[in-house]
Parts: C-alpha cells; sequence; structure tokens
C-alpha cells in the first residue's frame, strides 16, 4: 500500500469528482504494468492505493515518485513530502500523515525575506500544496528545512511569465474554468501540483492577477499569484 501524499479534502460531490480523477490517473501510471489497484480514504483525507500482481513492487515505486508517499517514519536528513496546513509569525505546518506535522520556521525556507505570509502571498503557496522538506533532527535540536529542489522550483515560477495557483479543483475542472472565462488563448497549460492543487500557467503578455480576478468568480478555491 502507498499512501500519497495528495490530500482530499473537499466533499460531496466534488469529493467523487477528485476520487474519480485519482483512480483514472493512478490507472494511466500503472497501466503498462502488470497489477490492479483499489483507492481508498484514510480518516486524515489522505488517499492510500493497494497494488498487487507481478509487478507490484515497481508499482507502488511509480505512484511515491509521481504523488511523494507519507511513512509513519521520518528520518533526519531524508528528503519527506508534506502538505501545507498552516503558517504563522515563526514558520510553516506541514501535514506528514499519520496524526503529524512538521514545523518549518522561517528562517528554514530559504526563500528571502519577509513574515511565512508574505513568503505564501509571493511564491503562491496555496493552502494543501504538497511540499518537499528536509526531517529534523529532534535529539541534536536540528529543524526541518524545505528541500533544495522544493525551493528551486518555487524561484523557478517567479521567473516564469506568471502563474494563477489554485486549490479545491482537480485539472479538469482548473482548465475547464479558464475555458468558460474566456481565457484559453492566454494560458500555457494548467500544471498538476497535487490531486486538488492545479497552478495555471500564464503566455509572455497574461497578466496574472488580471487571470485570477477574471477566474476567481466561478472558483470555490483560494487563489494565488506568482508575478514574475
Amino acid at each position: 500500500m502507498v499512501v500519497l501524499a495528495a490530500k482530499l479534502y473537499v466533499e460531496s460531490d466534488a469529493r467523487e469528482r477528485a476520487m474519480d480523477s485519482l483512480r483514472s490517473q493512478v490507472d494511466n501510471e500503472t497501466g503498462d504494468l502488470d497489477v490492479t489497484f483499489s483507492v481508498g480514504l484514510r480518516d486524515d483525507e489522505f488517499p492510500s492505493v493497494t497494488v498487487e500482481g507481478e509487478d507490484e513492487t515497481v508499482a507502488r515505486n511509480v505512484l511515491a515518485e509521481e504523488w511523494g508517499e507519507l511513512t509513519p517514519r521520518l528520518d533526519p536528513g531524508e528528503v519527506s513530502v508534506g502538505t501545507l496546513d498552516g503558517w504563522d509569525d515563526d514558520g510553516f505546518t506541514l501535514d506528514v500523515g499519520y496524526g503529524d506535522e512538521v514545523r518549518i520556521p522561517t528562517d528554514e525556507t530559504g526563500l528571502g525575506q519577509g513574515t511565512p505570509g508574505q513568503i505564501r502571498t509571493r511564491f503562491g503557496l496555496v493552502q494543501h500544496l504538497p511540499m518537499q522538506f528536509v526531517a529534523g533532527d529532534h535529539d541534536e535540536g536540528e529543524p526541518a528545512r524545505l528541500a533544495d529542489a522544493e525551493r528551486d522550483r518555487l524561484y523557478e515560477w517567479t521567473r516564469s511569465h506568471g502563474r494563477v495557483n489554485v486549490n479545491s479543483a482537480t485539472r479538469a475542472e482548473a482548465r475547464a474554468t479558464v475555458n468558460r472565462a474566456g481565457h484559453a488563448q492566454d494560458i500555457v497549460t494548467v500544471e498538476r501540483l497535487g490531486l486538488l492543487e492545479q497552478s495555471i500557467v500564464c503566455r509572455e503578455g497574461t497578466d496574472p492577477p488580471g487571470l485570477l480576478a477574471s477566474i476567481g468568480q466561478y472558483m470555490p478555491s483560494e487563489l494565488l499569484c506568482v508575478v514574475p
């Protein structure tokens, strides 16, 4: 079984659509392998995928690589994945499943000056965004920090032509909303960041705040701009 680092926090019909989307994506990723799979949802809102068959080890590795895997044990110095759960004056909190949270102090983000709220806004860190971190060592007093690859990814966002990051929507829903608002020609693609977290990548010349204002009326989501 693989517990995916992709929190499913919507309700009712939206939850069913998200589960259907996840099943389809798991099928796409494992379709060439000799396995069967079933998708469940744990009480902590993280989905689990059980795979069986000749290629089950390969399938589990593929899913862990694609989504990130939650494990009950965090080894100090190892790169792990959690979802952005909250922030305050001192830093960020990541949900790592199994009833646990990881605190990342502001100084350990490597994302420059500002309060956690300002950093979150500047880099488009919508709530529940999956993020890579390096586990700290409590016995040695070493805090957790953002992984180098995560910092690189976030800085790369600020070097593009702009983005609008959203949560509470599947990739298909985000793309349909852009089309409905008449902005299909203004974007490059909708990049999947998580199951319900997407990044709408702007074309050169598209104004991210203007795009946000236009599509926001159609999306019951948190939306944050990344402005180059």
